[in-house]
């Protein structure tokens, strides 16, 4: 008996929010455990310490975030493969993605000194900073292989439909770093080496669970682990050529916010300040639209896979209209507390000034931006990774003339224009992508569609 139009889309309203919550709240663990590592050093006897934490995390973070695309073209695949019960596939995908974060991993250890070297230089901290930064980053460095392994599990278990899986590995590693934190840098006296040495023992506590999680996954759906499927030529190639189209994007987006903060420190240490606090309101809701982002790619690559052209429209429709309604409440949060949170974040008068005068922006910002983050999902779960990479390309050519220009005439609200408008086109531009994919027929335009 078929079931009622209604009752089908509830059902895949279901099926998001599934997918969607694990992703939300270990996405916002990720803050907490900043907050923690924050508050920890910050209780050492010298500012210094906190410093160096400061810049050997933006390191990490910029390397580790770089290599997202160990996530996201794993999850695309691997979600494809889901959908069209390859299993083999899918346990290919993941061991391909693990080949190269294993290789990725040992060329961070090779390379360790020119890149800390680098880092530090271009950083340019006093000396205690760097000091201690300096034992942060050599210590923490050798954790790179359980941490890329990490990110390659996470989008291997988003793919497979499994969001719990990917909430217990993250919060694992969080919630072990946190406690390590505090008996090494608290208990033991180690400072600034015990907060790295937490996160090298988080990372290789979250791979060994990992690896069980996806033993007791790869049993349950079957399939056989077949290593000439991991190199195989045609499908290395577009692997690779997927991940390099996410690199690409990745990059410009690191680059874009990193002038964002370049241009805010040239207004001096207030602007340089608020600015600071209010990224933590673009941090926040960014996490919380990528939960319903991984949902859809999960959802639409499982589609694609499954060949069944109305299910990609369901989980498309269904994952637009979630992160509609969070963006709204995110509106709605942020214009009713937006203050309070200011208030929370900092005590600095000029500081908070400056804050509550730019606050409109950030109020507004969700529902221009949750297009993008939207649109990026459903792109990845499909993998036209291409289009992700020429609009954030073109997102990027119109944000750094606006925030050049921009800024002289208009101040520190020329800067949050332009960083409006980079969202803005991120979401315009494939908005308008999808739509004329959508004309010419859709993703599966030779297929006779097949409800679920």
């Amino acid at each position: 008996m078929r079931r009622s139009p209604l009752i089908r889309e509830w059902a895949w309203h279901r099926r998001v929010w599934r997918l969607a919550w694990p992703m939300v709240v270990s996405n916002l663990s990720v803050p907490l455990l900043g907050a923690v590592d924050t508050a920890v050093i910050g209780h050492l006897p010298e500012p210094h310490f906190l410093g160096a934490i400061a810049v050997g995390a933006l390191i990490f973070n910029t390397l580790y975030f770089g290599c997202n695309f160990l996530r996201m073209g794993t999850t695309g695949l691997t979600a494809q493969a889901f959908g069209a019960h390859d299993f083999d596939a899918a346990r290919a995908t993941l061991l391909r993605a693990l080949l190269i974060a294993l290789v990725l991993a040992l060329a961070l250890l090779a390379l360790q000194g020119p890149i800390g070297w680098l880092a530090f230089y271009l950083v340019e901290p006093s000396e205690a900073v760097a000091g201690e930064g300096m034992r942060y980053y050599f210590i923490r460095i050798w954790g790179a292989p359980a941490a890329l392994a990490n990110v390659a599990l996470v989008g291997w278990f988003i793919g497979m439909q499994n969001t719990r899986a990917a909430l217990a590995l993250l919060l694992t590693v969080n919630g072990i770093n946190i406690v390590l934190d505090l008996v090494l840098v608290l208990g033991f006296g180690l400072a600034v080496a015990g907060a790295a040495w937490a996160t090298v023992a988080a990372d290789y506590s979250g791979l060994i669970l990992g690896m069980a999680v996806t033993t007791r996954l790869a049993n349950r759906h079957g399939g056989h682990w077949r290593p000439r499927l991991v190199l195989d030529a045609v499908a290395m190639r577009r692997f690779l050529g997927i991940n390099r189209d996410i690199f690409l994007r990745t990059l410009f987006v690191i680059t874009a916010f990193a002038l964002f903060t370049t241009l805010s420190a040239r207004q001096g240490d207030v602007v340089l300040a608020a600015n600071a606090v209010l990224l933590n309101f673009v941090i926040f809701f960014n996490f919380a639209f990528d939960g319903f982002a991984f949902a859809a790619e999960a959802l639409t690559g499982r589609a694609l896979g499954a060949r069944r052209r109305e299910d990609l429209a369901r989980a498309v429709r269904a994952c637009l209209l979630w992160c509609l309604a969070l963006a709204v409440l995110t509106l709605a949060v942020y214009g009713l507390a937006g203050a309070p949170i200011v208030r929370v974040l900092t005590d600095l008068g000029d500081v908070r000034a400056v804050a509550y005068d730019h606050l409109p922006w950030l109020i507004a910002l969700p529902v221009v931006a949750v297009w993008g983050i939207f649109f990026d999902g459903v792109f990845t779960g499909v993998t036209r990774t291409a289009h992700m990479r020429n609009n954030m390309m073109l997102a990027f050519a119109v944000f750094v003339p606006c925030a050049w220009l921009l800024r002289e005439p208009l101040g520190n609200h020329g800067l949050w224009l332009a960083m409006t408008l980079l969202y803005a086109v991120r979401g315009i531009g494939l908005g308008t992508i999808f739509v004329r994919i959508q004309r010419r027929g859709g993703f599966l335009p030779a297929l006779t569609p097949r409800d679920s």
